[in-house]
């Protein structure tokens, strides 16, 4: 039923950095496209950025662009989200998703894997 795992998430000041991660228990994600998304309160989920199967192909969302970046750890099954100069607008349930794709797809729908989701927190 778990189909993908985030973690790293929590409250940070203004400025800050976190590192969220994604990982599978049953399969591995090197061959797959992964997605971050993010949802706040009221507001509808939005992409955040994507890392493709043919690494390093990334992709960042205008809002995160230069603050946020994607990388992978094969030998740990791991994928990463590196974020710094956190902002208040960053608040959100952040969720990674994968997608059997070669390339990172410009809709949500594509991604065929999620995970449940980890908080992050910005505020002083």
């Amino acid at each position: 039923q778990v189909q993908l795992v985030e973690s790293g998430g929590g409250l940070v000041q203004p400025g800050g950095s976190l590192r969220l991660s994604c990982t599978a228990s049953r399969f591995t994600l090197d061959d797959l496209t992964i997605g971050w998304f993010r949802q706040a309160p009221g507001k509808e989920r939005e992409r955040v950025s994507c890392i493709s199967s043919n690494d390093p192909n990334t992709f960042y969302a205008d809002p995160v662009k230069g603050r946020f970046t994607m990388s992978r750890d094969n030998a740990k099954n791991m994928v990463y989200l590196h974020m710094t100069s956190l902002k208040p607008e960053d608040t959100a349930v952040y969720h990674c998703a994968a997608a059997q794709y070669s390339f990172c797809p410009n809709a949500e729908g594509y991604f065929e894997y999620w995970g449940q989701g980890t908080q992050v927190t910005v505020s002083s």
